[in-house]
């Protein structure tokens, strides 16, 4: 049984950073293209970013390109989404998913197999 678990969260001010972090276990997602979303209140579970099994993939939506950095560490089963410069609109739960399609980056919620159970980000003005 995969179990993704996030952390990092918190609450901080705008313009401050985050790290947050997704650590598998259960089996090896080497070959899994692995991603983050987020989900405000009152609103739909929205893609932030994707990367491929090999990191040689990835992709941001328009919102957080050049402030986030996604990147994963296979030896240690781990994802990681830095997150700089960080404004109000980012507040939100925060999730990891992995998805059997190693090359899949996409924004789409159904190629992801696997999910975390969140992290909370709050970013005061």
């Amino acid at each position: 049984q995969v179990q993704l678990v996030e952390s990092g969260g918190g609450l901080v001010q705008a313009g401050d950073s985050l790290r947050l972090s997704c650590a598998a276990s259960g089996r090896t997602l080497s070959s899994y293209a692995m991603g983050w979303f987020r989900q405000a209140p009152g609103r739909e579970r929205e893609f932030v970013s994707g990367v491929s099994w090999n990191s040689g993939r990835t992709y941001y939506v328009e919102s957080v390109r050049g402030r986030f950095t996604i990147s994963r560490d296979n030896a240690k089963n781990t994802l990681y989404l830095q997150m700089n410069s960080l404004k109000p609109e980012d507040t939100a739960v925060y999730y990891c998913a992995a998805a059997r399609d190693g090359l899949y980056v996409g924004p789409n919620v159904s190629p992801y197999d696997y999910w975390g159970q969140g992290t909370q980000v709050s970013v005061s003005s």
